[in-house]
């Protein structure tokens, strides 16, 4: 493993490992709290919570990519996208990192088996039931939450400069979920540094490929066309 890939993951592991362990002694009273902000609130969280699941990201890979490629034509210049073969690159590096994180949260929320907030009456706020193959025992890590972290952590890396608002808008849609109560806060940061963490680890293999990313001086993968400006 590139040391660089092994220090950001470590990074990342020890990120999760904190915030996890620092907001489960909360989840109940902020699931509790958030579910009773005012109407407006969770109708909003209703209406864009939706375009964190996978199927929603997978369209919208898609549809980056287009766009890319149709930029790219019409300004005849190099671009992160860049034409035609590098077009289908950036579909790659999106379907990779969104298919990738979907099998980790899959696999994540089996072994686990956390009980979702509607049965917190029930069982309480740390119930686990692994291989309990039913979607009540699911909620770490957040799947939505995953989605949006690899979808836009991967705007992230091909965007720098407009990282903090693909971060915003991942955290909008993963505080969604607990606003309507299909996840505790600390399913939702789980979620978040997965998806974000598998976007990292794609964008390094496809710099080792020299696709779409290169390693700056430090080892980390930054978009080609960035690295080819004038600094």
């Amino acid at each position: 493993m590139n040391r660089s890939l092994a220090t950001s993951s470590l990074w990342i592991l020890v990120a999760t490992a904190v915030l996890v362990a620092a907001l489960i002694p909360f989840d109940p009273m902020l699931s509790e709290r958030a579910q009773g902000l005012p109407g407006a609130v969770v109708a909003f969280s209703g209406r864009i919570t939706d375009f964190g699941t996978f199927r929603w990201m997978l369209y919208g890979s898609g549809l980056a990519a287009i766009l890319a490629y149709g930029i790219a034509r019409v300004s005849r210049r190099e671009t992160v996208a860049g034409k035609a073969g590098a077009s289908g690159r950036l579909m790659l590096y999106f379907f990779l990192t969104i298919g990738t994180t979907s099998v980790l949260v899959h696999v994540l929320k089996l072994l686990v088996g956390r009980a979702r907030p509607e049965l917190f009456a029930e069982l309480g706020a740390y119930s686990l039931t692994p291989f309990a193959y039913d979607d009540l025992y699911s909620s770490f890590p957040s799947g939505h939450s995953a989605a949006v972290g690899a979808f836009f952590g991967a705007f992230a890396m091909l965007v720098p400069r407009l990282r903090p608002l693909f971060l915003l808008g991942a955290l909008t849609i993963g505080v969604s979920r607990v606003i309507l109560g299909a996840h505790y806060p600390s399913d939702v940061a789980a979620g978040l540094l997965l998806g974000l963490w598998t976007a990292i680890a794609v964008a390094y293999a496809f710099a080792r490929k020299d696709w779409l990313f290169r390693l700056d001086e430090r080892g980390w993968p930054l978009p080609k066309s960035l690295l080819a400006k004038p600094q």
